[in-house]
């Protein structure tokens, strides 16, 4: 008998494929647990309507993360931070302050966690910070790093 899986099972395959198990399997296994349901023709077009819409939110989301790109490689980020007499900073600049820095300043959302830092920064200049968007999809911050007054 088909079926289609509604979460992934180990031994099956991954949420959404198609596969032949024994009817004993699914009425006493699958079904109960909800991990599967018959492939019906009515199943099979409510999954292949779901992939199309996840295929069109990838695509939205892979167009977002390209023209976050354009704006990034526009934009410097100012960020104001103390030092001591010799220019070291005090503390270093995150990707959190770089983050809220890029909200403030150009309205573009970037979580924190996607902001990538080879090192910290721990001194007065201009810095390329790298980030993934997603999708495949990454840029390149510019940060300016000032003396606050």
């Amino acid at each position: 008998m088909k079926v289609i899986l509604q979460q992934d099972v180990k031994s099956l395959g991954k949420k959404g494929a198609l596969a032949e198990v024994s009817e004993g399997y699914y009425k006493n296994y699958l079904f109960p647990r909800k991990l599967a349901v018959k492939a019906t023709a009515d199943n099979l077009h409510t999954l292949k309507q779901k992939e199309k819409a996840a295929d069109a939110q990838a695509e939205r989301e892979k167009k977002q993360a390209m023209a976050y790109v354009s704006k990034l490689q526009s934009c410097v980020v100012k960020i104001a931070a103390k030092a001591g007499s010799s220019g070291k900073l005090f503390g270093s600049v995150t990707s959190k302050e770089i983050s809220e820095a890029l909200k403030a300043q150009y309205n573009i959302e970037v979580e924190k966690n996607k902001i990538i830092q080879n090192e910290p920064i721990k001194s007065f200049g201009s810095y390329e910070v790298k980030c993934k968007l997603g999708h495949e999809v990454s840029g390149t911050i510019n940060v300016l790093v000032v003396e606050e007054k």
